[in-house]
């Protein structure tokens, strides 16, 4: 069994309180543990203290990040969090640097991930609509996909060292919600890739 990081990435505001985000991590929370697996949960309400965020980093073998999609990335909480974690993890927790040599320079940036054991996935909540990603005659993500709207934070944890895991999304959760076939495709998602 594994050793599962959850991170739930919602800043919670008198605008959005964070229902959905927090279903999706109990609801992940207790599949896992039904099926065995140890897991861990950290929220952007903790007291963050980053020695100890990096000790579960350290410990965990599978992370899922939980987070809403916020002007098109993750909330600004977050953001701090990598910031002052992912920064502090560059001596070896999670990267010994950026993996260039003194005779290389120029080549293998992002290449010093100490994390090649752990696998990641991206549970994400949209308001846009399904249909406005991977479809070119779409205005604003002109055919792009949610994978490719998320590149940046792939290849955070890719700089990690760490592998993807499919990535789960929750669309029109504002404005057309269709919640009770999110909770059973994310059900399915978790069971199929855990």
């Amino acid at each position: 069994m594994s050793n599962v990081l959850i991170i739930n990435a919602h800043e919670v505001s008198p605008y959005s309180p964070g229902r959905l985000n927090a279903s999706l991590v109990d609801k992940a929370q207790t599949l896992l543990q039904a099926k065995g697996h140890d897991v861990r949960v950290v929220t952007m309400q903790d007291d963050i203290v980053v020695d100890e965020q990096l000790a579960h980093f350290e410990w965990a073998d599978r992370v899922i990040i939980q987070s809403p999609i916020n002007w098109m990335t993750v909330p600004w909480s977050f953001k701090k969090y990598m910031d002052d974690v992912f920064t502090a993890g560059m001596g070896g927790a999670l990267c010994a640097f950026d993996g260039r040599s003194e005779d290389a320079p120029k080549k293998n940036y992002g290449t010093g991930g100490t994390r090649t054991n752990t696998k990641y996935m991206l549970s994400l909540t949209f308001n846009a609509p399904q249909e406005s990603f991977d479809d070119d005659s779409e205005y604003l993500f002109q055919g792009k996909g949610v994978d490719d709207l998320m590149f940046h934070m792939h290849a955070n944890f890719r700089f990690f060292g760490m592998s993807a895991l499919p990535t789960f999304a929750s669309f029109d959760v504002m404005k057309n919600p269709n919640i009770e076939q999110d909770f059973a495709r994310f059900e399915a998602h978790i069971n199929s890739n855990f």
